[in-house]
């Protein structure tokens, strides 16, 4: 069972125990690879190093799926490649077709990415399993969904490392059609999730989205994906899932966007998730730390340059940016801690979080949460922050 802390409201049952949905449409979706009990222990990442990748999704799975859901759905999916959009640049670094997919009719719009690291796959399965509901789902919850928010899905954020079993993805030379190398001979790798800064957009997935990102001006953003094997401070407890913000709460940078705006939301959007999520046994909770109680506090995050507004080549003049969080599954690809056997609720932690977050915000639940319960959510003391812009900065 988990521990809840006193005070935090997180024992309410879950929103009209909406899991009940998510778990039906996953099995559609996606094949589990066994039973997935309605509350079981969290501990269930396998530490072995045996984890089979064969049935992980692949590029051609994500757009097989794509492809279907706009053909099949009811409420008018539609799966497009960034060319066909019409973005300046469009393909991946080894030319595969970047893809989006977008349902909804609301005024605001949210912008879901999965799977910007390769071997941090569940992203593309639990935004697959969001996007089918979305399309096919005629329940109030659904449609009050569809027509607050236009919804951009990008499932497979970096399709070549994804194929390769990489985090990063492996800058190409479109001529000779291999890897580009770097003045030490070896191939060049460039993690996405570190690319959105003036001077990087090194590789073409990064300037393809950041166009699109322009041009979308998203209201809300949720990014997925996974982490290594972690246990609850002060507990031990295994951890399934955290909660994170990548220019932290109350740290160097947040409060001083928007006017503490974003400082403000994140942490009820996360606050929000955590009270909901917390009566499903199978799913255990903390924030997002880097160890010895550092928050991170990156500026060269896509999500963080999201938040930031970042302007990049003259791209984005009028400086949009909006508040994103993120979510973090434990276990990967290449630790070999994947846990085949808890696939489906690997991926259901997520659906679920996403769902809970984005019906807080369409019906206000979110906006009326506490922002300091934050610090209720567990956690390690914070001692610092982990900057990309300044090493580690101890709080004052």
């Amino acid at each position: 069972m988990i521990e809840t802390p006193q005070g935090t409201g997180a024992s309410k049952t879950p929103g009209r125990w909406r899991g009940l949905a998510a778990a039906a449409a996953l099995a559609v979706v996606i094949p589990f690879s066994g039973a997935v009990p309605a509350a079981a222990d969290a501990n269930f990442p396998s530490p072995n190093g045996n984890t089979n990748i064969s049935s992980i999704l692949t590029y051609n799975d994500v757009v097989s799926q794509l492809q279907k859901l706009e053909k099949t759905s009811r409420f008018n999916v539609d799966a497009f490649t960034l060319a066909e959009y019409g973005t300046q640049v469009n393909t991946s670094e080894q030319g595969r077709d970047l893809w989006v997919a977008t349902v909804g009719t609301g005024p605001e719009h949210v912008w879901v990415q999965g799977r910007i690291h390769g071997n941090e796959p569940y992203g593309s399965d639990s935004i697959l399993a969001l996007l089918k509901d979305l399309g096919t789902n005629g329940s109030p919850d659904y449609k009050l969904l569809r027509e607050k928010f236009t919804f951009h899905f990008i499932p497979m954020y970096n399709p070549d490392g994804s194929e390769a079993n990489l985090r990063q993805t492996i800058l190409w030379d479109q001529e000779t059609d291999t890897p580009r190398l770097g003045s030490n001979g070896r191939e060049q790798r460039i993690d996405l999730n570190r690319d959105w800064t003036p001077t990087g957009f090194v590789a073409n997935e990064s300037l393809a989205f950041y166009e699109y990102w322009t041009s979308v001006k998203p209201d809300y953003g949720i990014d997925i994906h996974h982490q290594g094997l972690k246990q609850e401070w002060g507990t031990g407890d295994d951890v399934s899932l955290s909660l994170g913000i990548s220019l932290a709460p109350g740290g160097p940078t947040l409060p001083g966007i928007k006017d503490g705006a974003y400082d403000v939301l994140t942490r009820q959007m996360l606050v929000h998730v955590y009270d909901e999520l917390s009566g499903y046994g199978y799913i255990n909770m903390d924030r997002y730390q880097v160890g010895n109680g550092l928050e991170i506090d990156i500026k060269g995050g896509v999500v963080s340059a999201m938040m930031l507004g970042l302007n990049y080549q003259g791209m984005n003049p009028e400086g949009h940016s909006n508040p994103v969080v993120f979510f973090e599954t434990s276990g990967n690809t290449s630790d070999g801690s994947l846990g085949q056997k808890a696939r489906g609720k690997n991926i259901q932690q997520n659906v679920l979080a996403m769902k809970e977050l984005l019906l807080g915000l369409a019906t206000g639940e979110v906006q009326q949460e506490d922002p300091e319960r934050w610090e209720e959510i567990p956690h390690q003391p914070v001692t610092g922050y982990n900057t990309d812009y300044a090493g580690t900065v101890p709080v004052p």
